[in-house]
């Protein structure tokens, strides 16, 4: 009788969440909100929230990059890349040209001049997650991510 009152209080895997730390989705998830933290305080000094760091830097070293393959490297959708390019237009970062039916992005003298602080960021990123996880992990971590990635998209 004392076992069946133990094990009826005791929660199960699914009463305890046991479950989420073999779910890849839960622990994808967990990992990006904890980058995602450290990337924000990395790129604090610039004003930008990472992404929009990150899509000036592709800018800054391609000049005249079309919107299409801005969108194809940066892995998101042609419309959140035209709210993205918005917002930077509106901080007079970068600037469009349309050609026809396409359309290119040109850094603005202002955004050329962040090149160094958006890759100081960028820096400053990877050795936070560095300092966290051993250069060994990082990589192996950031090269097993771009593998999956490639894997369940196709």
């Amino acid at each position: 009788m004392t076992n069946e009152i133990n094990n009826a209080t005791k929660p199960s895997s699914e009463e305890d969440g046991a479950f989420l730390h073999s779910c890849m989705y839960f622990t994808t998830n967990r990992l990006s909100r904890a980058i995602t933290r450290l990337a924000d305080d990395a790129f604090a000094v610039t004003g930008l929230a990472p992404a929009y760091g990150y899509l000036v830097r592709l800018v800054i070293a391609n000049p005249g990059i079309t919107q299409k393959e801005l969108s194809e490297k940066l892995y998101i959708t042609p419309s959140t890349l035209t709210r993205f390019i918005d917002k930077l237009e509106g901080k007079q970062l970068v600037e469009r040209q349309v050609q026809g039916k396409t359309v290119l992005v040109y850094p603005t003298e202002k955004g050329t001049a962040m090149k160094e602080t958006l890759r100081e960021a960028s820096k400053r990123l990877k050795a936070a997650y560095v300092a966290k996880l051993g250069k060994e992990l990082a990589d192996m971590l950031t090269s097993m991510q771009e593998s999956s990635s490639e894997l369940l998209e196709n």
